[in-house]
């Protein structure tokens, strides 16, 4: 799990529950009626931006945000060059039997691809067309969060002018109209801390991980194509360490010298 999304969350909902006491209870900022015209509202208008299995499916993504990566590039990297090394001594229809070891899908897809002696050009065909897709898919879901980001403020201005409607009409009742407005402005903070403590900063962490998972597939297309054309595994290696930063070229040399 990702201790740091849950941590941000967690640290940043403390030190709101520390300002509001600071100068309130928390009593009252504890409003149902507002709290069901923003979280009620977004969702039912999330539901007509979106088909129903998507927003069924939201608790997958938003489980994808909280879960640390599955992918380490440096793992992956290992996994290519073992394949290489394996190619290279006993010959590209080896890697069928090495490849009931490999856990990842697309990796054993590739190499299945090279097994069977497709062409080079359409073996990066299809996986590129894998990876469109697959972004295609992560930004389905981190479109939820968005739009949830830009429709919660929007209800809690909904639920203000609510409150003001009521205000308005209880002109006659000077005791109704501080309740009024409270329950007015309730309905704003909600929306804008729902979206700007929660979904936007879920979707972008959602974009961080698509972006080192569809990374993570790029090496791996590069590493299978390397091994089709029967270069060097070392030669391999240089190649794919060249998709990281410096830093974690560094801390991969570390970890090789350790071992």
């Amino acid at each position: 799990m990702d201790i740091g999304t849950i941590a941000g969350f967690v640290v940043g909902m403390v030190f709101v529950v520390m300002g509001i006491m600071a100068n309130s209870s928390i009593g009252s900022f504890i409003d149902v009626g507002s709290i069901q015209i923003v979280v009620g509202g977004s969702f039912s208008a999330l539901l007509v931006n979106y088909p129903l299995g998507d927003v069924l499916g939201i608790a997958k993504v938003l489980t994808k945000a909280i879960k640390n990566s599955e992918y380490n590039p440096g793992q992956i990297i290992d996994k290519v060059i073992d394949l290489a090394n394996v190619a290279r001594r006993e010959g590209l229809l080896a890697l069928e039997e090495a490849v009931t070891e490999v856990n990842d899908d697309f990796l054993k897809k590739g190499v299945m691809l090279i097994v069977d002696g497709t062409d080079p050009e359409l073996v990066k065909n299809i996986l590129e067309t894998e990876i469109v897709n697959l972004a295609d898919r992560h930004k389905r879901g981190r479109g939820m969060f968005d739009a949830l980001g830009s429709l919660t403020p929007a209800f809690g201005m909904v639920g203000t002018l609510v409150g003001l409607v009521a205000m308005l009409q209880g002109l006659d009742d000077p005791s109704s109209i501080g309740p009024n407005m409270a329950v007015a402005l309730l309905t704003t903070f909600y929306g804008s801390l729902l979206a700007n403590l929660l979904y936007i900063p879920l979707s972008g962490k959602l974009a961080l991980k698509s972006d080192e998972e569809i990374l993570v597939r790029e090496i791996m297309i590069e590493g299978l194509l390397s091994i089709q054309a029967g270069e060097n595994p070392r030669t391999i290696e240089e190649k794919l360490k060249a998709f990281l930063s410096p830093t974690v070229r560094k801390s991969l040399k570390t970890s090789e010298g350790e071992e």
